[in-house]
């Protein structure tokens, strides 16, 4: 059907884009089943392509947004599913509406961003597919070859799971990768830090140049210029903990008040 779907449409799929459409019902019908849409959600998709997670959400729940970049696509949501509030526009760029429940499958080209924004609003849960090497950065230990900015991010502001992996070849066209369905529940952070736009770019700054040791980088990015009172200088933040890097992020900020 999809395949029909985008030779009706004149469609051509485009990798930059991450144009990979999902084939298998079985699949979304798991993926909006574990949003868990109570009554009285707002719902928000980003990437329908051509509603495959759409037409469940819209049978879930009666308040669906979607964002859509492609002009096809988004004529295709608008015209087959009255329902839904559509914005035609760049996900990245664009203000997210107030929203309770967070449902798409991302495109590949703008995962990190899209879940970098997504961490800045208030909702309730996520549930996303992405990429399954980004699935495991999201969720990596300290000090593993895929731990990173976005680990410690989504650490500090979230509990995060892999529910389930889905092959590659439940998507049309079949993309070189499998992918995964990831849970994201905001909760309170698990540590304080003084300043949390500084922890953020601590870790940022940090992770920019994770072979370096810490106080280089900090150094060489102007966030300080002395070293005094900054503890793990000699690490590299690969191997620590988000708490670690929030006591660096703590010292930071006291030093440039002072």
């Amino acid at each position: 059907m999809t395949g029909r779907l985008i030779r009706e449409n004149g469609l051509v799929p485009k990798k930059g884009k991450g144009q990979n459409f999902l084939i298998d019902g079985r699949v979304a019908d798991r993926h909006v089943g574990y949003a868990d849409i109570q009554d009285g959600d707002r719902v928000l998709e980003v990437g329908p392509g051509f509603g495959i997670l759409t037409k469940r959400l819209v049978d879930a729940c009666d308040d669906v947004t979607c964002i859509e970049i492609d002009d096809i696509l988004a004529g295709y949501i608008a015209e087959n599913f009255s329902d839904v509030r559509l914005v035609k526009g760049d996900a990245v760029k664009v203000d997210f509406p107030q929203f309770d429940r967070f449902v798409s499958n991302l495109p590949y080209s703008v995962s990190t961003p899209i879940i970098f924004k997504l961490l800045t609003y208030d909702f309730k849960k996520a549930v996303v597919m992405v990429q399954r090497e980004f699935a495991e950065r999201m969720v990596a230990d300290t000090g593993s070859l895929d731990y990173s900015r976005l680990t410690v991010n989504l650490f500090y502001k979230a509990d995060c799971r892999i529910l389930e992996n889905v092959p590659r070849t439940r998507f049309k066209p079949q993309p070189r990768v499998d992918s995964s369905i990831v849970e994201i529940v905001p909760r309170e952070p698990p540590f304080k830090v003084l300043d949390e736009d500084m922890f953020f770019k601590v870790t940022e700054v940090t992770f920019n140049h994770r072979r370096k040791q810490i106080g280089t980088s900090l150094k060489a990015s102007g966030l300080v210029d002395s070293l005094d009172g900054i503890p793990f200088c000699n690490e590299r933040v690969e191997h620590l903990t988000p708490s670690e890097i929030g006591e660096i992020a703590d010292a930071v900020h006291i030093h440039c008040k002072t």
